[in-house]
């Protein structure tokens, strides 16, 4: 019985994984074809803006689902102290990666947006 959980949870895990990179995938074509439109319309200077912001996002996204596929194996696979460390390491990487891009996309520290 425990194996079958087991199993189910390391599956739903992988296909978790296999979202996260669809979802950044996904985003790079689609950062790409907004890049386009704009560059056939002459709007070169918001081809770049666009492209970046749109796979700056995609890729925050995917980086959130891949931190779900790495709480899933932890928690449900494998609960043990030393898989616990690394997902703390990964979770910090990500969260670390996920501000880094937030504040390169939007130019200004998440707390200082607008109203």
């Amino acid at each position: 019985m425990q194996s079958d959980i087991t199993n189910i949870m390391q599956a739903i895990s992988t296909v978790f994984e296999v979202s996260g990179v669809a979802v950044i995938l996904a985003g790079f074509a689609f950062a790409l074809w907004r890049g386009a439109v704009r560059v056939r319309t002459g709007r070169l200077p918001e081809a770049y803006e666009a492209v970046r912001a749109t796979f700056g996002r995609s890729v925050l996204l995917g980086l959130e689902v891949l931190v779900a596929a790495d709480l899933i194996r932890t928690i449900a696979v494998e609960p043990t102290l030393s898989n616990l460390a690394v997902l703390a390491a990964l979770v910090g990487i990500r969260t670390f990666l996920s501000w880094s891009l937030e504040v390169e996309i939007d130019g200004h520290w998440p707390w200082r947006r607008t109203a």
